[in-house]
């Protein structure tokens, strides 16, 4: 495996013979270190981490109960490789010990030699597993590290790389933006980010979404109204343009706006003047105005239905978000990033890990709910999961109407269910070829025939 594995063997030496057929399944790629208690287990799980800890949930260290030092171990280290062992081919045993949170279990009795080899096979690929998953948080953090945590934006790809470079133009200019995108991709989060960098950032940010009220809420929503206006105005009060004097006013879905109510926002937007619902006098405000719409208003224009002069003064900078889909690389980073968030959120749900077969599912995905929709779906997983790994399962796609939305060919969709099918199989075979195509229904030359044409054939 590359490195340590460390063992308990108690004084009495039961496990000697293991620690031998380990050291001669490593050979010169990694060592066998012995410890003889919990204590001096403990101790030595430190930087650097071993790649395996090896303990017998019956034994323990002599003293004390095996079990309990291997969910002692997980508690403290949520991702490291445990294989528990045991003498007696126990099945209650090898799911206590899989409960407690051992990766892995085996028998010891012979042919031991063989089953040290086929447990290590398991194990290097639990190993990549988490060195990938440490990579992409390392990545992460090092995203955060960059000018976009500034703007609590995650991601790298060229296109929301764009997207930053011109929130950081336009937020110093004290004029109308307008953004532009599919529900879900983050209009809001971009608005807020324009105000927090801006010259209005001491003050408020107000936001409105114009879609959830008709035209006669709307207007004292954001206008306010005097005393005595309508049945039930019992004093004056000030409207969202009011309170977001001195800061911002995000206008959210500004698209779905009738067009007499469209009128009445362009002066306030050209001329920063209004009257209250009810009132006489005109009132001035300070307040930078952000737009978000995930309509086409270059469509709704044509068809007279959303004013040009709006579009106009609303757009002094278009900021356009790209649908999750067109984000390069990004889908696997972010759930990651909402993995972690979640767990840190909910700390029972702490040490699960997205599988591969999950990940790819993600991919072939397209994500009509965007950002949001993947963070609902990542979260959604990780309270169904009743283990330590997210898969395709957890994640919920393949039973929904909206997978049939992915990209690509109806050939190219059923080929990616194949190798999910595939991937699944192994898995929860634990890399059991005869047995994966038993569960499958296949005959065993007919998976490797599979496995083969989907670039399985060396994973396990």
């Amino acid at each position: 495996m590359g490195a340590t594995v460390l063992i308990l063997n108690p004084p009495s030496g039961e496990l000697r013979d293991l620690a031998a057929a380990l050291h001669g399944a490593l050979g010169d790629s990694g060592t066998v270190a012995i410890v003889e208690s919990a204590r001096s287990l403990t101790n030595r799980l430190k930087r650097p981490l071993p790649e395996l800890v090896v303990l017998d949930v019956d034994i323990g260290d002599g003293n004390e109960d095996g079990a309990a030092i291997l969910e002692r171990v997980r508690k403290r280290h949520d991702r490291i490789p445990i294989l528990a062992v045991s003498d007696g081919e126990n099945a209650r045993a090898g799911a206590e010990a899989l409960q407690r949170g051992a990766s892995e279990f085996l028998v010891r009795k012979p042919p031991l030699d063989e089953r040290v080899e086929l447990v290590l096979l398991k194990l290097r690929a639990i190993r990549r597993w988490i060195n990938q998953t440490e990579t992409l948080e390392q990545e992460a953090a090092r995203f955060h590290e960059k000018e976009d945590i500034r703007y609590h934006i995650v991601g790298e790809s060229p296109q929301m790389k764009e997207v930053v470079r011109r929130i950081g133009r336009v937020a110093k200019v004290p004029r109308p933006v307008l953004i532009v995108g599919e529900r879900g991709t983050g209009k809001e989060l971009i608005a807020r980010a324009i105000h927090r960098e801006g010259s209005f950032a001491r003050g408020p940010f107000v936001a409105v979404n114009c879609a959830a009220l008709p035209d006669t809420l709307l207007e004292s929503e954001l206008f306010g109204h005097e005393k005595g206006a309508f049945t039930g105005a019992a004093h004056a009060t000030e409207g969202k343009f009011e309170q977001a004097s001195g800061g911002t006013l995000f206008l959210d879905e500004i698209g779905n706006m009738s067009l007499p109510f469209q009128q009445k926002i362009l002066r306030v937007v050209e001329y920063r003047r209004f009257t209250r619902v009810g009132g006489k006098d005109e009132i001035q405000v300070q307040t930078r105005i952000v737009a978000a719409t995930n309509a086409d208003l270059k469509e709704r224009m044509r068809k007279g239905h959303f004013l040009p002069d709006l579009h106009d003064r609303l757009a002094f900078e278009e900021i356009r978000v790209p649908p999750l889909r067109n984000r390069e690389g990004e889908i696997e980073i972010l759930a990651q990033f909402f993995l972690n968030q979640f767990m840190q959120e909910v700390p029972a749900f702490g040490g699960k890990q997205l599988s591969r077969t999950a990940i790819e599912l993600l991919y072939s995905y397209d994500f009509p709910g965007n950002v949001r929709e993947l963070k609902n779906i990542i979260e959604r997983a990780v309270y169904r999961d009743t283990t330590n790994e997210l898969t395709p399962e957890d994640i919920g796609l393949l039973g929904d109407p909206g997978f049939q939305a992915m990209g690509g060919s109806f050939e190219d969709k059923v080929t990616a269910f194949e190798r999910q099918l595939l991937a699944d199989a192994l898995r929860t075979a634990g890399g059991n070829r005869a047995q994966a195509a038993r569960s499958l229904g296949l005959r065993y030359h007919q998976l490797r025939h599979l496995l083969k044409k989907h670039g399985l054939d060396d994973e396990s």
